[in-house]
């Protein structure tokens, strides 16, 4: 098998008995005659696929009767839309920390919609940081926080969430699943699923029930949550097949332990990589110590044309992805829940070679 160790940002790795499974069930899904890409939407065979998505997550995220599990389409940049639409009524504002590309562009997105506030940014920050979330000045009254929990391209990741007194909504699409956190301070949780829940065309969407509700009347219909509520996530045919793999995703994750040890295999991973970084003069770390991601590690060579041999050199050995956002350069190693350990080895290996012969 010609596999290589993949490390693209998105759509990124899946589980290997993931793909295994998929591959096996893709022509007679479970006795039926046909491929679950065939199957209707309607039929108890997606039926089931879809509830046991939903329990899945509501098990592995500890989630209270008192949200709601949709599976939509649009990916995140349909939701930085979406969400202010929902939650931010006539007259009212919200507060975003803007700490990169992905929370700039929701911050464009709801300035459509709405009052804006921009609390914090540190977008453009060198070396790439977060604000400390205990610094923050919050907006009285605002409706909401919005904040992205992990920035693919900065290589940040809040390790402790802000507490803003009202309702947080999280952009989750690239940390979602990789560690326990308690969701209660959330208002709305979104993720794009092709990071770590499986493959592009599904967005996870969790929201509270009560905030649903301040929907104006004048959002069309498909562009509200209630309306998803009401119909199960079925007002319109949803990604079936990505609603698949995400369920067997889940289920993957829930058979090595559940968010604990997957935070703990994600944490042994990127240490890994970060201990290079840090005992090397040769590379150098783009993002703050405090704040850097266990889901992309983002770094820099001497020269962009080290850079550019370092990845050539990396691919030839069947270690791909690694060039960093077009935007920002440098050399990106996205070790979503599914990368496995050995690529990790592999990576490290390769960087100190690579070193040792143009350090």
């Amino acid at each position: 098998m010609a596999r290589v160790f993949n490390f693209n940002p998105g759509p990124a790795v899946l589980p290997l008995e993931v793909l295994q499974e998929a591959q096996a069930e893709l022509l007679d899904y479970k006795g039926s005659g046909m491929s679950i890409l065939e199957a209707s939407h309607r039929g108890k065979e997606y039926m089931a696929i879809h509830q046991e998505a939903m329990d899945n997550l509501r098990k592995l995220l500890g989630i209270p009767d008192e949200y709601v599990i949709l599976f939509l389409q649009g990916g995140a940049s349909g939701q930085f839309a979406m969400a202010p639409m929902n939650l931010l009524g006539e007259g009212q504002s919200a507060d975003y920390i803007n700490s990169g590309a992905w929370a700039s562009k929701a911050i464009k997105e709801a300035k459509l919609i709405g009052k804006v506030n921009v609390i914090a940014d540190t977008a453009k920050d060198i070396p790439t940081r977060l604000p400390p979330p205990g610094g923050l000045k919050f907006t009285p009254g605002a409706a909401y926080l919005h904040l992205t929990s992990n920035e693919t391209i900065a290589g940040t990741q809040w390790k402790v969430f802000p507490k803003p007194g009202v309702p947080i909504v999280a952009d989750m699409s690239s940390d979602m699943l990789s560690r326990p956190f308690d969701i209660r301070p959330f208002g709305l949780i979104y993720a794009g699923a092709q990071k770590n829940l499986g493959p592009a065309g599904v967005t996870l969407v969790i929201v509270r029930k009560d905030l649903a509700e301040r929907v104006s009347e004048k959002v069309p219909v498909i562009f509200r949550y209630k309306t998803h509520i009401e119909e199960n996530s079925l007002y319109n045919t949803p990604p079936c097949f990505a609603v698949y793999i995400l369920a067997l995703v889940t289920r993957w994750v829930l058979k090595l332990g559940g968010l604990e040890a997957m935070a703990r295999l994600n944490a042994e991973k990127a240490a890994k990589i970060y201990t290079v970084l840090d005992t090397s003069s040769f590379y150098k770390g783009t993002a703050v110590k405090e704040c850097r991601s266990d889901m992309n590690l983002t770094f820099r060579l001497p020269s962009e044309a080290l850079e550019e041999t370092f990845i050539k050199e990396a691919s030839a050995q069947k270690l791909k992805g690694l060039k960093g956002h077009r935007s920002v350069g440098g050399v990106r190693a996205s070790i979503y829940n599914a990368f496995p350990a050995e690529g990790v080895d592999a990576l490290v290996a390769f960087m100190k070679e690579f070193e040792r012969k143009n350090g």
